[in-house]
């Protein structure tokens, strides 16, 4: 037999699964209430004698409980009313179809690598003496690890740089000259210094502490204006598949666009592809430039740098995956916890606007996620608990807030099962606060919104879901539009 129709399931489920309970607590609400209504009747037409008395008066729990009874009901009513709008946002506006990321992802790795190759040729004219790409290319960010949200248009790649052979990175933590967990790269000639490498020095490195250190702001100049001229080669090689350009903001890494211009691509998004060049210092760690917000006042703005383990993380999500259950929401609700943060900026006004986003950010909400997962039993993160462990994570961000300290998980951090293995760098490390940039006043602002947040969010969700806030939904793929037409055809 073939069943029912869907549009009989359709019409029969939500009443099974809505109506049905509440239905039944109302029910039995007012049969308790009637019988109770029979009794107290019934024992004032009697004699009132001490038995009647008690008769009547043992009503009252019976009222009580059937009070109680409904009022679980009306709760069970909101718990679940609450998890129907956070599954429908998710599904609805956050969840990326895994076929358009995956296309995505794949017309990025084409060009990135055309672009990469093209500029490692033309680096290797120079001479031993001046930066060059090492050829390949890191995938990073939400996109690789499964837990991007509403568009696949926005990706990050790290492109490992190749520092002349003689030369090698000594890196170590910048204290008092830049913000919490920037660090500083010395060199260190395995010859000593010579005039061979003084070309080098001049032109990438700037004097800090009476010593020569690699500078992250030359290296970004560089890397921009060196892609900048291998972006003629690509554009040819590429023009049947899509057209390329590349955008650049002093201070920042460049931007790749990506526009499909005929039918070899089939997912028609445009994409914007961040190009992060890094440092490699072995086992998968690499030093990236510092995003200059965050170096306001610093006396060496030009010789800081980030320490990236995204490798790390990655590896992390990877022995998450294989302990926690298979249908494990821990993702789901990092993903939910970013777009209803998305959402509350809406609402809010400059400045705390921006705080907001900085204090809130994707690493650190990340990172709370890491610790949390590690302080219970895995089994306790089943798609069955989302509303729990979505509740769990944003008290844990709050009381992180008002203790003004999230320490980041990777640096210093003994705690990490050993099975996720560390490199020694990262072991030895000083452990970094990374809410000690913010203030109390702000900190608390945002545990109180954040709190706000969380209890509003149905609410939230519908009111900033229209299409005035919502960004654009990309053309969908037309292999899936094909799919959806050969039933109607059938």
């Amino acid at each position: 037999p073939r069943g029912p129709s869907p549009r009989r399931a359709l019409l029969v489920s939500p009443l099974r699964v809505r109506g049905f309970w509440p239905l039944l607590t109302a029910l039995c609400t007012a049969l308790l209430c009637f019988y109770q209504a029979l009794r107290g009747s019934a024992a004032g037409e009697g004699a009132g004698g001490p038995e009647d008395a008690e008769a009547a008066g043992s009503g009252v729990p019976l009222l009580k409980g059937s009070a109680l009874l409904l009022l679980g009901c009306l709760l069970a009513r909101c718990c679940g009313a609450r998890r129907g709008a956070l599954e429908r946002f998710h599904a609805r506006q956050l969840r990326v179809s895994p076929h358009v990321l995956g296309h995505s992802k794949a017309h990025v790795g084409r060009v990135v690598a055309e672009l990469v190759r093209a500029a490692k040729a033309q680096g290797l004219q120079p001479g031993p003496l001046a930066l060059s790409l090492r050829g390949d290319f890191v995938r990073i960010g939400s996109a690789y690890e499964q837990h991007k949200v509403r568009s696949p248009d926005c990706f990050d790649i790290l492109v490992p740089l190749r520092l002349p052979p003689h030369l090698e990175p000594q890196p170590r933590c910048a204290d008092g000259l830049g913000p919490c967990g920037a660090f500083v790269c010395g060199l260190r000639a395995r010859n000593g210094w010579t005039r061979r490498c003084r070309p080098f020095a001049e032109g990438f490195c700037v004097e800090l502490q009476g010593r020569s250190h690699l500078s992250s702001g030359l290296v970004l100049r560089w890397f921009q204006g060196h892609l900048q001229r291998c972006l003629a080669a690509v554009r040819y090689r590429l023009q049947e598949r899509c057209r390329v350009s590349l955008s650049v903001c002093p201070g920042h890494p460049p931007t790749l666009h990506i526009l499909p211009c005929s039918d070899y691509v089939c997912c028609h998004i445009s994409m914007a592809v961040r190009l992060i060049p890094a440092i490699p210092l072995g086992d998968g760690l690499y030093l990236t430039a510092l995003p200059p917000e965050g170096l306001h006042g610093s006396p060496a703005p030009e010789a800081l740098w980030g320490l990236n383990a995204s490798r790390q993380e990655q590896r992390l999500l990877g022995w998450l995956k294989e302990q926690a259950p298979d249908a494990s929401c821990h993702l789901k609700c990092l993903q939910i916890l970013k777009g209803l943060r998305d959402l509350r900026r809406h609402g809010l006004e400059e400045p705390f606007c921006s705080q907001w986003g900085r204090v809130l950010s994707s690493y650190v909400l990340k990172t709370a996620l890491f610790s949390l997962l590690l302080q219970g039993p895995l089994e306790a993160w089943d798609e069955q608990f989302l509303v729990e462990r979505l509740e769990d994570l944003v008290l844990y961000l709050r009381d992180c807030l008002r203790k003004q300290v999230l320490m980041d998980f990777f640096l210093g951090n003994t705690s990490i099962p050993e099975a996720v293995a560390l490199p020694r760098f990262l072991k030895e490390a000083a452990p970094v606060n990374l809410l000690s940039a913010f203030d109390r006043a702000t900190l608390d602002l945002v545990a109180f919104q954040l709190i706000s947040t969380w209890i509003q969010a149905p609410h939230i969700i519908r009111m900033y879901s229209s299409p005035r806030y919502l960004r654009p939904v990309p053309t969908p793929c037309r292999h899936m539009a094909e799919a959806r037409q050969e039933p109607a055809a059938e």
